[in-house]
């Protein structure tokens, strides 16, 4: 499963103002409103009340927050760069500045769980959520994000 397939270019959002976890979910959800057609409203709602069962703040200042959607065909994503670092309660008690949202169908299980085992598994490399911090336009974080993960390791 390759980034490229769950992200599209327009997704990116490379400098998030918003200080609270709902100001920056409701311009996340306004986001993927114009990049995948979704509502805004459903998007927000689907991500605070998946924020509710538990922080999805994986610690080292990223989130992975995401939820099933009714009506969705497959599987987006979008990217945010915080300007601020913000409190999404995450364990080791650091601020989150990079989140990769994910929504999925309401039906998809193990597609799903492959997303963001390997969003997750992109989001660890340190070296990478560097590079995701100095960048500040949308484009070269796309790229950064969808790189494939051996020629990232060359």
């Amino acid at each position: 499963m390759e980034l490229a397939d769950l992200i599209a270019r327009d997704a990116i959002l490379p400098a998030v103002k918003a200080g609270s976890k709902k100001q920056i979910l409701q311009e996340i959800g306004a986001r993927a409103r114009d990049a995948y057609g979704l509502d805004t409203r459903l998007v927000v709602e689907g991500l605070l009340a998946r924020e509710k069962l538990g922080s999805t703040a994986m610690g080292g200042g990223v989130a992975i927050p995401h939820a099933r959607l009714k009506g969705l065909q497959s599987i987006a994503g979008l990217f945010a760069r915080l300007e601020r670092p913000a409190d999404f309660e995450a364990v080791d008690g650091q601020g989150v500045d990079l989140l990769f949202v994910l929504l999925a169908p309401e039906e998809s299980g193990a597609d799903h769980l492959r997303a963001l085992a390997r969003v997750s598994r992109l989001l660890r490399d340190t070296e990478l959520r560097k590079k995701l911090r100095e960048t500040s336009e949308a484009g070269a974080l796309y790229a950064l994000i969808t790189e494939p993960m051996a020629s990232r390791a060359a």
